[in-house]
């Protein structure tokens, strides 16, 4: 066993795990949070890469959306309306993303810990498509997102992450007895 300063011990009460790490103003960006960030780019450019194709088979697209309604049957104007629709959505989710990559990269607490809820959110979701309706995940399909959910959810919980953004946090002193 080392005497390293950075390693600590296997096994750790939890009122130590719930400490709150030293305030250092001067604190170095950590590989962690920029390798969270990058993980959240990848993400956002992997939405782009599914945005691209789905508009580069556009008609193949519409013609799979079956929207319908009591007493009304789907048209292609409502489907293509539909998928309009869905790609400003996600087209508006992938720059809130990007943005707050941006936060995270220089310090927000706030950021992180909305990323990482929606990483969780994700994860959440694709396990109760996979309980529920037996989706398969598979390489071309959920794998990829469901990998960078789960990278970017242990990137940005790491102890060095939550440091660099709480790093200008004003705390109260510790009671004295």
């Amino acid at each position: 066993m080392t005497n390293a300063p950075d390693k600590r011990p296997a096994f750790e009460p939890a009122s130590e795990l719930l400490r709150r790490p030293e305030a250092d103003p001067n604190m170095k960006r950590p590989t962690s949070t920029v390798a969270g960030v990058t993980l959240v780019f990848l993400r956002v450019l992997s939405g782009l890469i599914v945005l691209v194709i789905i508009i580069l088979n556009w008609r193949a697209t519409v013609r799979e959306i079956d929207i319908t309604v009591e007493g009304a049957e789907s048209t292609p104007e409502v489907a293509q309306a539909v998928l309009i629709a869905v790609i400003v959505f996600l087209v508006v989710v992938l720059l809130v993303d990007a943005g707050l990559a941006i936060f995270i990269l220089t310090g927000h607490n706030w950021a992180r810990v909305l990323v990482m809820t929606f990483s969780a959110i994700s994860i959440t979701g694709s396990f109760i498509q996979w309980w529920s309706e037996g989706q398969e995940i598979s390489i071309t399909g959920s794998l990829l997102t469901l990998g960078l959910d789960i990278l970017i959810l242990l990137a940005l919980s790491s102890r060095s992450a939550a440091a660099y953004a709480r790093r200008n946090e004003r705390r109260e002193p510790a009671p004295t007895d």
